[in-house]
């Protein structure tokens, strides 16, 4: 399966399949969907449709009550901290390119400044003309 992100959030199992691929009844998973720790989408007829990214909550969701013995009060806690980090990730990825897009203006600017003041240095000076620098007699 290809791992874009597109293709791990289409859904694509019932609550059956998903169930077994998660490791879980499918009961479960209804609990679950109450405590808002995993939403699956919908299809037309209204069946539970789940992603990979789903199935992959899933079991990260039974990993850490069955290994870790947290509750599920606490896997929320857990899912809402991560979704945090990642909001917030992006966020400072948002920020890091605006600032190095603010810099590559800055940087551009200066430079056509630069340019603009060697442009106003340069003086035509006719064939054959005797020219004297600042400085020399």
């Amino acid at each position: 399966m290809n791992d874009s992100r597109g293709d791990r959030d289409r859904p694509l199992y019932m609550i059956s399949v998903a169930a077994d691929l998660a490791g879980v009844h499918p009961q479960t998973l209804r609990i679950y969907e109450r405590k808002a720790l995993v939403a699956p989408q919908r299809s037309a007829g209204n069946t539970r449709l789940y992603s990979q990214a789903d199935v992959d909550r899933l079991r990260e969701i039974q990993r850490l009550t069955q290994e870790e013995g947290i509750n599920l009060a606490g896997v929320t806690q857990i899912i809402e901290l991560q979704r945090e980090i990642e909001r917030m990730r992006a966020e400072l990825a948002g920020a890091l390119l605006h600032a190095k897009r603010a810099e590559a203006s800055a940087r551009i600017a200066r430079e056509s400044a630069r340019r603009h003041d060697v442009r106003a240095a340069i003086v035509r000076v006719e064939r054959g003309a005797v020219v004297r620098l600042y400085g020399q007699s």
